[in-house]
């Protein structure tokens, strides 16, 4: 009688009398990649250390006379080249993908100004020593894989695949950008664009201003005048009444004027500073508003003038938008930050893409490495948060000194 073993028994039993396959290693295009790398860093080492020994050692040791710094400056630029020749090499055979570094700003710079920056600069320097340790290395990785591609075959993708982490790690450690450098430079481009283009709105409301308002009220009143003149003396009564006319329209060009400065920059935030400005703001405010400003002293006229610009925005978009009762603003300093809340009870709802331009405020205030948070949810209330770094205020020009 055959006894029948379970299915699972006789799957163990197959599997213990089979042989096991044989070990395959890893010799596929990668690992064939890899080492063409290892081969090809004694060459390529011995290339970048001769030019770091001949142009740049040459260059700091006649750095005692007066072509030491341009020559010192034209290797440094060589290098440049060489770290964006080896990142070509690492994508290619490595698989290693390390952005490209910023180019050095040329546009505008004198001789002087290229030559401090190429001499000051982090990423050829970084290069310069990725050349001086590679010629050790290149020729330790050489031996080693030469040998192990005629003796140690079976064992080369792994010897292989360590020797080329190692390169890739220097690779990232010393030809990749500085991360939080490059991040710094696109932001200080975006906010010199954010800068010019806020500038430049400025100025065209400033002219609109001018041109709808005050400037056709003097033409005007320069016409009234002129025919005045020509009645004076046949018709008193209506030249008169045309003075009149006249004054009246004096005194509203004049209230536009002072308008359109108070926009441009208040006078009271000039000799009495954000408290009483931002209290005078508040007082045209159609709601109720509590202002309370904790500042033992002033900061720089520029973060000065964003914070007030920043307040009086927020205020008219409350008075137009927001359907509120009361509103409060705080102002204080923390450290190195001077920071801003502003609180309504209104029906929220208010975003930065919402059309009541908190977009051009977040904008204004990132220009000068600044912050801006709204919390508005739907039924509100609504927290507006800016934060600003603090500058010390500069003395003003002829001011009388304290004694």
């Amino acid at each position: 009688m055959t006894e029948r073993l379970p299915s699972s028994s006789r799957a163990r039993e197959t599997a213990a009398d089979d042989p096991l396959p044989p070990v395959r290693f890893a010799y596929d295009p990668h690992t064939w990649r890899e080492i063409v790398h290892l081969l090809a860093n004694l060459p390529v080492a011995l290339a970048g250390f001769v030019y770091v020994m001949t142009v740049l050692f040459t260059g700091f040791w006649l750095t005692v006379t007066v072509i030491g710094f341009p020559l010192l400056a034209a290797g440094l630029t060589g290098s440049r080249l060489l770290g964006r020749m080896e990142r070509a090499r690492a994508r290619a055979l490595l698989g290693v993908h390390v952005d490209e570094p910023s180019p050095l700003p040329r546009r505008g710079a004198g001789f002087l100004t290229w030559l401090w920056m190429t001499l000051k600069d982090p990423v050829a320097w970084r290069t310069v020593l990725y050349d001086f340790v590679r010629l050790p290395w290149g020729i330790l990785t050489f031996v080693i894989t030469l040998t192990s591609l005629f003796l140690l075959w079976p064992v080369l993708p792994f010897i292989a695949r360590g020797l080329a982490n190692a390169d890739r790690a220097m690779v990232r450690g010393l030809l990749s950008p500085s991360d939080e450098l490059e991040r710094r430079i696109a932001e200080l481009e975006s906010d010199r664009g954010v800068v010019v283009d806020t500038a430049a709105a400025d100025l065209r409301r400033i002219e609109r201003d001018l041109h709808d308002g005050a400037q056709a009220r003097l033409v005007n009143l320069a016409m009234g005048l002129g025919l005045a003149k020509e009645k004076l003396l046949e018709d008193p009564d209506s030249a008169a009444t045309m003075v009149a006319e006249a004054h009246g329209e004096v005194k509203l060009a004049l209230q536009e004027l002072r308008d359109l400065a108070r926009g441009i920059h208040p006078a009271v935030l000039t000799d009495r500073g954000l408290d009483a400005a931002l209290s005078a703001v508040a007082s045209r405010c159609t709601v109720p508003v509590k202002v309370t400003v904790d500042l033992t002293a002033r900061p720089a006229a520029a973060i000065e003038g964003i914070a007030y610009f920043t307040v009086s925005e927020l205020l008219q978009n409350i008075s137009k938008h927001s359907g509120a009762r009361t509103a409060s603003v705080e102002v204080w300093r923390t450290r190195d930050r001077l920071l801003i809340q502003v609180r309504d009870d209104g029906r929220g709802g208010a975003r930065l893409d919402g059309g009541t331009g908190m977009q051009g405020l977040a904008d204004r205030l990132g220009a000068v490495d600044g912050l801006f948070v709204i919390d508005s949810p739907q039924g509100g209330p609504t927290t507006v948060t800016a934060e600003l770094p603090w500058r010390e205020r500069a003395p003003e020009k002829g001011a009388p000194e304290k004694r």
